[in-house]
């Protein structure tokens, strides 16, 4: 592979939890070919592997963390928990869309192009957990599912969890041209009938509050993947695409 950049990640700090690192990644950098250029991390979407492994590599020499957890994802409202450290070089072997874990070092990873990353931190710094919330989760509840799970897990007190939701499908390009099959009467309120969309960023940060979080403690990253083509990877924009990678990790 020739020494090129590496990809591009925005970085996110929980305040006052200095040990838990969150990156989001973008579509910068990285070794694979159109259309999953540059910076694709998934071995599911038809990317050659060896690329795809040389983009998680610098993506790790670049943020430092020591493992790479993640999961073949299915738009459900399945948690892991603890699982042992995942291989970097090989595709997901687990299914579920949430993992959670008090191992340092280990970074737990959520692939997106479109759908919500939400990364979850105790205030401990001691345990942290990483959702994938497409509409079906929000449908589902997830938001909410995920992280009461996240808490009774470990014992802990949702008032003292932090939550942050990463680049995802904004307001205006979220349109369901069929909202009563698709979402039915509970979610009208977030539904807007002359533009046909749904604001699924006000839905998630709802979701949370009905988990028991702090309205102070709900962050948000509001960069839309559909209309920053360039930045971001978007399955609306152009189905065969790359992924994205979300990144929540305890400082080992």
């Amino acid at each position: 592979m020739k020494n090129i950049p590496t990809p591009f990640a925005i970085p996110f700090a929980f305040p006052g939890i200095e040990n838990v690192r969150c990156a989001f990644g973008t579509r910068f950098g990285g070794y694979s070919s159109s259309p999953f250029d540059l910076a694709n991390i998934s071995m599911e979407v038809g990317d050659d592997p060896a690329k795809v492994v040389a983009n998680r590599q610098a993506m790790q020499r670049e943020l430092g963390f020591a493992h790479w957890q993640e999961l073949r994802q299915v738009h459900g409202v399945g948690m892991v928990f603890d699982p042992e450290p995942g291989d970097i070089a090989k595709g997901p072997i687990i299914e579920g869309d949430g993992l959670a874990s008090a191992m340092p070092g280990q970074a737990l990873v959520i692939k997106s192009a479109d759908c919500q990353p939400i990364l979850l931190a105790h205030r401990s710094g001691k345990y942290v957990a990483a959702l994938h919330v497409g509409w079906r989760g929000n449908v589902q509840g997830f938001p909410l599912l995920g992280t009461k799970a996240f808490c009774e897990r470990y014992s802990l007190d949702p008032a003292d969890v932090l939550a942050v939701r990463g680049p995802s499908l904004g307001p205006s390009a979220s349109e369901f041209s069929d909202f009563e099959r698709e979402f039915g009467p509970d979610f009208k309120d977030h539904y807007d009938p002359a533009t046909k969309t749904v604001n699924l960023w006000l839905l998630t940060r709802h979701q949370l509050r009905e988990a028991g979080l702090k309205p102070g403690n709900i962050f948000q990253i509001d960069l839309c993947t559909n209309s920053l083509a360039d930045t971001f990877f978007s399955y609306r924009r152009r189905e065969k695409t790359g992924r994205q990678a979300s990144l929540i990790w305890i400082r080992g």
